[in-house]
């Protein structure tokens, strides 16, 4: 389990995007540069990070699960996720 602070960061991190995206669009269309290096650090989308959305570890993420390798395995396994099966031949 990630720290509670990772997490709670990392959102943080998120509604700061999701805040200044229009503004940051129009400052790259403009090619404001300099209005760019104004913005909070954390609202450029480069600085996210994919987390599990169970335990919130930063390694080993699925994008098309939206958690890490270790839950896709233990629930893959119960058959938690629909469609998806151990493979065997």
């Amino acid at each position: 389990m990630a720290k509670e602070s990772m997490k709670a960061r990392e959102r943080k991190r998120e509604k700061l995007v999701a805040k200044y995206a229009k503004k940051r669009a129009e400052l790259i269309a403009a090619g404001d540069y300099e209005g760019l290096q104004k913005l909070p650090k954390n609202a450029s989308p480069v600085r996210l990070h994919n987390r599990c959305k169970l335990t919130g570890r930063p390694k080993g993420y699925m994008r098309q699960f939206g958690i890490s390798r270790i839950n896709f395995r233990e629930m893959a396994s119960n058959g938690l996720i629909p469609g998806v099966t151990k493979a065997s031949w």
